[in-house]
């Protein structure tokens, strides 16, 4: 409410004088006097003693003044963090996948370019993923078979079939490929918790073969179902790329399979327009990122 006069008030006190002041702000002198003389008006004060030429603070001045110097040095430190922000040298992106495999790169990518916005990862499953989109919890996501959705800008990443895995104890550890039948038949499957899409599709497919699932542990997250078939509870399913390399288990290819897992990079089309989201875009050179200005 008073912060134009007290800006005046602080330029004549800080400059030694009303004419300095004035050229400081790029102001008239007679407005920046004005201001001063409205601002001790309206509570009765004086704050500078004038002689001619020469300008003095009054004690209330110089009290005034201190608490100014604060007011002012925290303004211009507002200004500079928003600058920085601005030229993207300073921020913050909170980034969920349900996956490390396909997100890593594009952090590496990213920063590479802009070092000083910090990255939070969190992984999770699909329905986390959108929920924390949505609750703004989250600024990008990256999730699998992206359903559509007018609320999100999506971007497909790849498209990858599913894999059986076992131990390499397991009998089945050389076998070239396995059908959905052999699965149903002879194995117990270990199975993601629900919200999946690994497990959707899993139950998808035994579903439209007419199979029955059978059932040896259902596990949150990916490294505990590879640890459970590690530990010869079961047989894993996977994508091939998430499958990775670990030497105490085997992939085998599902021959009859016909899913596909779908990664996609996801955010919230209202916040496209930030200046962050569009530069993790532009730096992974992927699509639909509208140029920064």
């Amino acid at each position: 409410m008073y912060h134009s006069q007290l800006r005046a008030f602080h330029a004549v006190a800080t400059q030694g004088g009303f004419s300095k002041a004035a050229d400081h702000l790029g102001l008239t002198q007679p407005a920046l006097s004005d201001q001063v003389k409205k601002l001790e008006e309206r509570f009765g004060v004086l704050l500078f003693h004038r002689h001619k030429r020469v300008v003095r603070l009054t004690h209330l001045g110089e009290q005034l003044l201190e608490i100014t110097k604060r007011k002012f040095e925290l303004e211009k430190q507002a200004v500079d963090l928003l600058s920085a922000h601005q030229k993207l040298e300073k921020g913050h992106l909170n980034i969920a996948a349900d996956t490390p495999l396909h997100v890593i790169p594009l952090i590496g990518q990213f920063k590479q370019g802009y070092e000083g916005i910090t990255v939070a990862l969190r992984i999770g499953n699909a329905e986390e993923i959108l929920e924390g989109l949505l609750n703004f919890s989250f600024d990008i996501g990256i999730v699998a078979d992206m359903p559509d959705d007018e609320r999100f800008h999506a971007v497909t990443l790849c498209e990858d079939p599913l894999v059986a895995f076992v131990s390499k104890s397991h009998p089945w550890a050389g076998k070239e490929g396995i059908t959905l039948e052999e699965l149903s038949e002879g194995a117990r499957l270990i199975l993601r918790e629900p919200g999946s899409r690994t497990r959707n599709h899993v139950e998808q497919e035994f579903e439209k073969a007419g199979l029955d699932l059978n059932v040896a542990l259902e596990i949150q997250g990916r490294e505990a179902a590879k640890e459970a078939v590690a530990a010869n509870i079961g047989v894993g399913i996977v994508s091939k790329p998430e499958f990775g390399h670990d030497s105490r288990l085997a992939s085998i290819p599902l021959v009859d399979c016909s899913a596909r897992m779908t990664e996609s990079l996801v955010c919230l089309k209202e916040k496209l327009d930030l200046r962050s989201i569009k530069a993790f875009l532009e730096s992974n050179h992927i699509p639909e990122a509208a140029p920064l200005l």
